[in-house]
């Protein structure tokens, strides 16, 4: 990675100063508000935690939801502070306001070594415009500035990128530069064999990552509704499936120019609808019925990937196999999941490149078996596109 790091920064220059943190604390919350999952809280402590244990004064920005038209209760980040306040060994407090008078007091009244949460920036409007006047209200409330948010980073926000303008140094937290690190190997310098596996409900949310993988891996696997609109494409019955009409031309032209190094799946689980899950059936995928729909990826296609996982030495996996949030639909996406980890196992690099993904790991509870899980599920395919992230463009280079 070429961006400075918080190791960059001097444990003296820490001590007593105000520390920015951009943290993506983007969680959800129960009825109640309490965390029902604190996957991006846990994976921020590393950087708050060293920069807390050098005596520096930890502020935390993060955004929550989306609030419509300004402050809005149940987006409010104080149930997070209580979420971080039991991960962390250091005090946590929480400012009701995230910028001006009493915002600003805050900041300079912590003690060394304190953490202060401060409440969405997204009740502010100017945040999603990178306002100007909003990043420098921002910027007030730190003396150095830390973007360890990879999953806000393809945003340029005004707790994202303007802040940078107005507080130097700008950069990145641990959690930032292990997604730079694993993402950007996995691109530029993968182990061989190299392979991809995209799944997912849509082509064209994928079309770009396709696009820019394909030159680059020996094996690019496809599973998820989106295999259906390739079906489609080889004139292939696909029933009530999801296919996306405008894509279909597109996807021919994929399936010709990739070759061998594209597979579909061989076979499909389908069922006359999703909720209809008894009486799904594995059937070839130029067998799939005119009246019923793939919600997965069939058993054939299952054990032809995960001997494909099995040869690999980098993997890359975005987007599930199927419906994995409903059973019997979560087999293929399981199926991939399991075989990453025992890939990991042999010595291979797993990477799990965040949203559902991401989430199909953690329900399997085989996050920790993987190389690494990515936290930011739009950042990481942008990454993988090859797009510039601003909030990673934003911060001082080496």
């Amino acid at each position: 990675m070429n961006k400075r790091t918080v190791r960059d920064l001097p444990d003296a220059s820490l001590a007593g100063t105000r520390v920015l943190v951009r943290v993506d604390f983007n969680v959800p919350l129960d009825d109640a508000g309490a965390v029902t999952d604190d996957t991006r809280v846990r994976a921020a402590v590393p950087t708050i935690d060293y920069l807390a244990s050098r005596g520096a004064r930890v502020v935390l920005l993060s955004h929550l939801g989306r609030p419509k038209g300004g402050p809005d209760p149940k987006y409010s980040l104080a149930p997070v502070a209580g979420a971080l306040a039991a991960l962390v060994t250091f005090p946590v407090a929480f400012c009701p306001t995230s910028i001006g008078p009493e915002a600003v007091g805050r900041t300079k009244a912590m003690a060394n070594g304190e953490i202060l949460l401060m409440e969405n920036t997204r009740f502010h409007a100017g945040e999603e415009k990178n306002d100007e006047a909003l990043s420098r209200d921002f910027a007030a409330l730190g003396d150095v500035y830390v973007n360890d948010a990879f999953g806000s980073a393809h945003r340029a926000h005004a707790s994202t990128a303007g802040v940078t303008a107005h507080v130097r140094p700008s950069v990145a937290g641990f959690l930032m530069e292990k997604e730079l690190d694993y993402l950007g190997h996995a691109i530029a310098e993968p182990k061989k064999p190299f392979i991809a596996i995209l799944g997912g409900a849509k082509v064209s949310g994928k079309i770009d990552v396709i696009e820019a993988l394909l030159p680059k891996v020996d094996g690019l696997l496809i599973g998820g509704a989106m295999a259906c609109t390739f079906f489609k494409a080889m004139d292939l019955e696909t029933g009530k499936s999801l296919v996306e009409p405008d894509r279909v031309e597109l996807a021919r032209g994929l399936v010709e120019r990739a070759g061998v190094r594209l597979t579909l799946p061989h076979d499909a689980t389908v069922a006359p609808a999703m909720t209809d899950g008894a009486r799904a059936t594995n059937v070839r995928r130029d067998s799939i019925p005119a009246d019923q729909a793939m919600f997965d990826i069939g058993t054939d296609t299952q054990a032809s990937y995960r001997r494909a996982i099995a040869a690999a030495k980098t993997i890359l996996w975005n987007g599930p196999m199927g419906v994995f949030e409903t059973k019997p639909f979560d087999a293929g996406t399981l199926a991939i999941a399991k075989a990453m980890a025992e890939a990991t196992k042999r010595g291979a690099t797993t990477i799990v490149g965040g949203g559902d993904s991401a989430a199909a790991v953690a329900d399997a509870g085989l996050e920790s078996a993987m190389s690494h899980v990515s936290t930011g599920g739009g950042a990481s395919l942008e990454f993988l596109e090859g797009k510039v992230l601003p909030g990673v463009a934003a911060l001082d280079d080496r």
